[in-house]
C-alpha cells in the first residue's frame, strides 16, 4: 500500500476577488521530511500554510491533512504550529504553559521530555515576560511539539535569534524529525534551508518555479551556493533561468 502524505497541495488555487495568491499549486509532505517553503514577501507561502492547516479553503483544487479535510479535529490534533510571541501571555510561567497547551492532546509529551527537547531545563518557573528572546523561542518551539506532533509547522523559527541560539534551535529540529516528524519551513536564512531542509520549494507570485533538494536547485541555478541560486529565483526573469 502506498504511503500516505502527512500533508498535500493537489493543484490548489486562491483567489481573493481579482487577486490569485496561490496559482495550481501541489506539493506534498511525508515522514522525516523537511521541507523548506521559501518566497518573497507575497509569493504565496502564508496562503499555502494556511489551506494546509485548515484556516482557509481553495477555490479550486484540494487542500489535504493526513488524507482529511485540514479542518476535521483528528488531523488538527497530529500538527504543531510555532506561534509567533505576540499569541503566547507574558503573565504565564514557562511551565503553565507547557500544561496548559500539553491539555489540548491526547497523547501529549511528558513535561520534562519537552523541557528538555526544548533547551528549557532550569527556566520552568520563569514568567514568559522575564526570557529572553532566544529562551521565548525555544518556548514556542515547545509549545509546537509538546502534543507530539507527526507535522510541524514552523513559521520564521529563529527570527531575531544570535548564532548559538540558531544553531541550538536547529538541533531541536533535527531531533524531532528523527523520531519520524515531517515539518514544513518558512525561513530568510539561506543557512538554516542548508543545515535542515531536505527539499525546497520556491514560489514566486502565487506559482512554484523550482521545487528540489537544496543541492538539485544549486545545480539547476548553475551556480556554487545555494545563495547564488535564490539570488536568481528573485529575479524578474527566474521563471526563464528556471525553465
Amino acid at each position: 500500500m502506498e504511503k500516505q502524505p502527512f500533508a498535500q497541495l493537489e493543484s490548489a488555487t486562491k483567489s481573493f476577488g481579482n487577486t490569485i495568491a496561490l496559482n495550481q499549486v501541489s506539493f506534498a509532505i511525508e515522514s522525516g521530511q523537511v521541507l523548506a517553503l521559501l518566497g518573497p514577501n507575497g509569493a504565496g507561502k502564508t496562503t499555502a500554510i494556511r489551506l494546509l492547516l485548515g484556516l482557509a479553503k481553495p477555490t479550486a483544487g484540494r487542500a489535504k491533512l493526513f488524507g482529511h479535510n485540514p479542518q476535521e479535529i483528528d488531523a488538527r490534533r497530529r500538527v504543531g504550529v510555532m506561534l509567533q510571541t505576540g499569541g503566547v501571555p507574558a503573565t504565564l510561567r514557562v511551565r503553565e504553559h507547557l500544561e496548559l497547551f500539553s491539555s489540548y492532546y491526547p497523547n501529549p509529551r511528558a513535561l520534562e521530555d519537552t523541557v528538555a527537547v526544548a533547551g528549557l531545563r532550569g527556566l520552568e518557573h520563569r514568567f514568559f515576560g522575564e526570557l529572553s528572546g532566544g529562551q521565548k523561542q525555544r518556548l514556542l518551539f515547545a509549545l509546537a511539539i509538546c502534543g507530539r506532533p507527526d507535522l510541524l509547522f514552523l513559521d520564521e523559527p529563529t527570527v531575531g535569534l544570535d548564532p548559538e541560539s540558531r544553531r541550538g534551535l536547529w538541533r531541536q529540529v533535527q531531533s524531532v524529525v528523527a523520531e519520524g516528524a515531517a515539518v514544513l519551513l518558512t525561513t530568510h536564512y539561506i543557512e538554516e534551508v542548508e543545515v535542515l531542509a531536505s527539499r525546497v520549494l520556491f514560489l514566486r507570485r502565487g506559482t512554484v518555479i523550482a521545487d528540489g533538494t537544496p543541492e538539485e536547485l544549486k545545480a539547476l541555478a548553475r551556480a556554487g551556493t545555494l545563495e547564488d541560486a535564490f539570488l536568481a529565483l528573485t529575479k524578474d526573469n527566474a521563471t526563464e533561468v528556471w525553465a
